[in-house]
């Protein structure tokens, strides 16, 4: 029997199944069955959504736009540990508390890299095209068995630490997800194409340094009106990368992926759009300014965007 991506997939279907059901029965939830409604549909779609038919599910993703839009899915104020409880807790497991943390990096590049060898009678135990992301949920799986052995904890209690981080992340926990799926959808549509007319027609292509700093801004822009180096990924990539920088000017394409969705990510930092990254901290941070963090990340974002092009001027083409 072969791992696939698909145990994954119901494994997090199971866990937002959970939350989406702690939510919905908790009475003092100002929202609990709209929030929990939200969380329930996630879970389905990761559950069976390859056996609805496409436009249900999409339909069902329409209906969670319209939960969170019309403000469905609020925090509520789950149970806790009592604070002597947790600071007992942390005064017992000090510096131990990152070994867990620390157990998912592991876990996921020893099956990455040892995934080719485990191969029994021709079948391959893990699926070769997924296996970044299988190991990143054994990882995950592995790490909240030890987390609950060195604390002594349930999986129960897990599921509770769980529900309260989503519902402190509430929508936003979605994004990345959704985003991602944007970035093939204006793919499909002819926006790659669209940005390689719009840079030919008006920016002048010809000098290589000119091209690389096109499409590095390209992708830190793109980021910041999708939220997500993912999403201006094909965009860019399609419409710039691709045509230009490896048909026309020969370079590696490699390098350019790497570099590029690391100018990606430089747009990540200075947007609100990427709201589970800078508008969730500063709400839990209960920062008067809800800009506070991008306004801190802006300077390292645009130095880290100078150097991107250098790097990939340079490092592209030798």
């Amino acid at each position: 029997m072969t791992l696939t991506i698909n145990y994954l997939f119901w494994l997090l279907g199971i866990v937002l199944l959970v939350i989406g059901g702690m939510i919905a029965t908790d009475k003092e939830h100002p929202r609990r069955f709209t929030a929990g409604g939200f969380w329930i549909i996630y879970a389905l779609i990761f559950l069976i959504g390859d056996k609805l038919p496409v436009e249900l599910v999409g339909a069902l993703v329409i209906v969670m736009a319209l939960i969170a839009g019309f403000g469905g899915v609020t925090a509520g104020k789950p149970k806790v540990l009592s604070e002597a409880a947790r600071k007992a807790s942390a005064k017992r497991l000090r510096n131990k508390l990152f070994f867990p943390a620390l157990t998912i990096p592991v876990v996921t590049v020893i099956i990455t890299l040892s995934a080719s060898h485990l191969v029994f009678g021709g079948t391959p135990l893990i699926e070769q095209k997924n296996v970044t992301l299988i190991g990143f949920g054994i990882g995950c799986v592995i790490a909240l068995a030890f987390a609950c052995m060195m604390t002594r904890d349930t999986v129960g209690q897990s599921m509770k630490e769980a529900r309260r981080l989503v519902d402190a992340l509430s929508w936003a926990a979605v994004l990345p997800q959704m985003l991602g799926m944007l970035g093939l959808v204006f793919s499909d549509a002819g926006v790659g194409k669209a940005v390689a007319h719009v840079t030919t027609a008006y920016i002048s292509l010809d000098y290589r340094l000119i091209a690389v700093a096109v499409y590095c801004i390209g992708m830190a822009l793109f980021t910041m009106v999708m939220g997500n180096g993912f999403a201006a990924f094909p965009v860019m990539t399609g419409g710039v990368g691709v045509p230009i920088l490896v048909n026309v000017f020969h370079g590696n394409p490699a390098v350019m992926v790497a570099i590029g969705m690391f100018s990606g990510y430089c747009g990540t930092l200075m947007t609100p759009m990427a709201a589970n990254f800078n508008m969730v901290p500063a709400a839990l941070l209960e920062l008067p300014d809800k800009n506070a963090v991008i306004k801190v990340q802006v300077p390292t974002a645009l130095t880290l965007l100078v150097v991107n092009i250098l790097l990939l001027n340079f490092l592209m083409f030798l």
